[in-house]
C-alpha cells in the first residue's frame, strides 16, 4: 500500500462481481462512452471514482455490460437504434435491480432519466454535479479554505442537457463556490447559455456553412469573461443585457484561469476552442469532479 490514499491503485467494483456475492451497491456509476473511451474524459472518471472511494460510498459500474444509452442515435433521428440500445441497457439494469444511478454525462443523465421510463426503465438518476453538491452539504466532502483554487478566476459553462433540459443551474455553481475562487459569469449563462456546439448529435457530423464554429464563439466569450474584457463582451450577441452577469474587472494576467464544465462534449469543444485561440498556457478546462478531487488532494 502506498503512503498516501491519493497514490494508491483503485480497483473499481463491477456489478457482476457484487451480484455474484449477493451484494448491492448504494449507487451505480454510469461511466458513459466518453468516460470509458475518451482519453481526456477518462481523467474525469478517475477523479469521480477517487471521490467515491474517499467518502466510502458503496458503488459499482457495469463494466463491459454498459453500452451507449442511445442518445446520439436518437438525436440523429434513428429511433429504432435508440430503442434497441435502450432496451438492452434496461434489461441489464433491471436484471441487477438497480435503483439509483449517478453519471458525469448530462446526455446519459437526460436519456436515462427522461426517456427510459417510456420504455419501462424507471430509476433515480443523478448528475454528478448534484451528487457532489449533496456530498458537500452532508459534510462528506469539504475543501478547507478553498484549497489550491482559492482566488483563481473561474467561469462555468452551462451544459444544455443539464441546464435548459433539466433546469440544473445551482448545483454546479454551489460546488464551485466551495473552492472559494473568483467565480465570474459569462454574459450568456444559465437559461440563456450558449451551446458548446456538440449537442443534438452535432458532435458526430461536419460543421455546416457559416462564419464561425459555435465552440469558437463560446470559447471567445469565456476568454473575454476571464480577461475582464468589457468592450468585447459588449459585442456578444444573443442575450438581453438584463440577463447578463456583471462584467468582471479587467485582469492583466489570467494565468491559472479556468473554464469549468460538467459534460464530456463541452470538455472537448471548449478545450478545442482554447487551443484554437492558443491560450493553453494560461487557461485550462476542467470538470467539476477534477476540481474537487484536486482540491481534496485526491490524485486522479
Amino acid at each position: 500500500m502506498a503512503e498516501q490514499i491519493t497514490k494508491r491503485q483503485v480497483t473499481v467494483p463491477v456489478m457482476a462481481d457484487l451480484a455474484a456475492r449477493g451484494e448491492q451497491p448504494e449507487i451505480l456509476f454510469w461511466v458513459g462512452c466518453a468516460g470509458a473511451f475518451d482519453d481526456r474524459y477518462k481523467r474525469v472518471t478517475r477523479a469521480f471514482v477517487r471521490i467515491l472511494e474517499h467518502v466510502g460510498i458503496k458503488y459499482a459500474v457495469l463494466g463491459m455490460e454498459e453500452t451507449c444509452t442511445g442518445d446520439p442515435a436518437k438525436r440523429a433521428g434513428n429511433e429504432f437504434l435508440f430503442q434497441m440500445q435502450a432496451m438492452q441497457n434496461i434489461t441489464t439494469l433491471d436484471g441487477y435491480q438497480i435503483k439509483k444511478i449517478v453519471t458525469a454525462c448530462p446526455h446519459c443523465f437526460n436519456t436515462i432519466k427522461n426517456e427510459y421510463p417510456a420504455l419501462g426503465g424507471n430509476y433515480e438518476v443523478i448528475h454528478h454535479s448534484t451528487f457532489l453538491q449533496q456530498l458537500i452539504n452532508e459534510g462528506k466532502v469539504g475543501v478547507a479554505g478553498g484549497g489550491e483554487f482559492k482566488g483563481q478566476r473561474i467561469t462555468f459553462h452551462d451544459s444544455c442537457y443539464l441546464g435548459r433540459a433539466n433546469n440544473i443551474y445551482e448545483a454546479p455553481r454551489d460546488v464551485l463556490a466551495t473552492l472559494d475562487a473568483d467565480l465570474v459569469e459569462m454574459k450568456r449563462s444559465r437559461a440563456n447559455g450558449l451551446c458548446c456546439g456538440a449537442g443534438g448529435a452535432q458532435m458526430w457530423k461536419e460543421a455546416e456553412p457559416g462564419n464561425k464554429e459555435v465552440n469558437i464563439e463560446r470559447t471567445e466569450e469565456a476568454l473575454f469573461t476571464l480577461d475582464g474584457n468589457a468592450p468585447a463582451l459588449a459585442q456578444t450577441r444573443g442575450v438581453e443585457d438584463g440577463n447578463a452577469g456583471a462584467t468582471p474587472s479587467p485582469r492583466a494576467n489570467t494565468r491559472g484561469a479556468i473554464i469549468a464544465v460538467s459534460c464530456p462534449f463541452c470538455m472537448t469543444m471548449m478545450s478545442d476552442g482554447v487551443k484554437n485561440k492558443e491560450r493553453e498556457s494560461d487557461v485550462q478546462v476542467f470538470d467539476l469532479a477534477e476540481l474537487i478531487a484536486s482540491a481534496e488532494g485526491l490524485n486522479a
